[in-house]
C-alpha cells in the first residue's frame, strides 16, 4: 500500500515530465529537419490537414495530396524529402503511387511512411512485406509519426547517392 501511496503523485508527475521531454525532443528533431519538405498523402482531406498543421508546427514544411496522382505529379515538379501516405486511395493506390515514385524518384523510396487503416488487408499485406518503409496504423499517434519521420530523415538526402544507391546504377 504504501508503494502506490508514493507511487502515485511522483509517477503522475514523472509521465508528464516524460510528456515535456518528448515535447522538447520532437522541436529539437525539427529544428534539425526545419525546411525538409513533407508531403501528406490521403485521400480523407482533414486528416491530411490535421497532419500537415501538425508538421507545420514542429518547423517542417508540408503539403497535401488527395490520391497518388496528384501526389506524383507534385513528387515531379517539387523538391520533396518525405512521404507520409495513406494505402486505399482513389485514383492511384499507395502501392501504385510507391512503385511509380520508384521509377521517377527512387531515393526518396527510403524517405517513405505507410499511415493505414489497411496494412492487413490482403490487397496490400504482400505488397507491405516486399518494402522498407515503415508502416504506422491508423489511428497513428504524434509520437509515432514525429518519431519515424526523423528516424528517415536522418538518413541519406533523396538527392544524395550512396553506396548502395552507387551500386544499383
Amino acid at each position: 500500500d504504501s508503494f502506490l501511496a508514493e507511487s502515485g503523485p511522483r509517477g503522475l508527475e514523472a509521465s508528464r515530465m516524460e510528456c515535456h521531454l518528448l515535447a522538447l525532443l520532437f522541436s529539437i528533431i525539427a529544428m534539425e529537419h526545419r525546411n525538409a519538405h513533407v508531403l501528406v498523402v490521403d485521400d480523407d482531406i482533414e486528416l491530411a490537414l490535421t497532419y500537415q498543421e501538425l508538421l507545420q508546427a514542429h518547423g517542417y514544411q508540408a503539403s497535401t495530396a488527395a490520391n497518388g496522382r496528384e501526389a506524383l505529379k507534385l513528387v515531379l515538379t517539387s523538391q520533396v524529402d518525405a512521404i507520409l501516405c495513406d494505402l486505399s486511395m482513389p485514383e492511384l493506390a499507395g502501392d501504385l503511387f510507391y512503385r511509380a515514385v520508384g521509377r521517377a524518384r527512387p531515393r526518396l523510396l527510403k524517405r517513405f511512411i505507410f499511415l493505414t487503416a489497411n496494412a492487413d488487408n490482403p490487397l496490400y499485406e504482400s505488397f507491405l512485406k516486399s518494402i522498407s518503409a515503415p508502416v504506422i496504423a491508423k489511428p497513428a499517434s504524434v509520437a509515432s509519426v514525429l518519431g519515424k519521420l526523423a528516424a528517415i530523415l536522418a538518413g541519406p538526402a533523396p538527392g544524395t547517392s550512396s553506396s548502395a544507391d552507387s551500386s544499383r546504377s
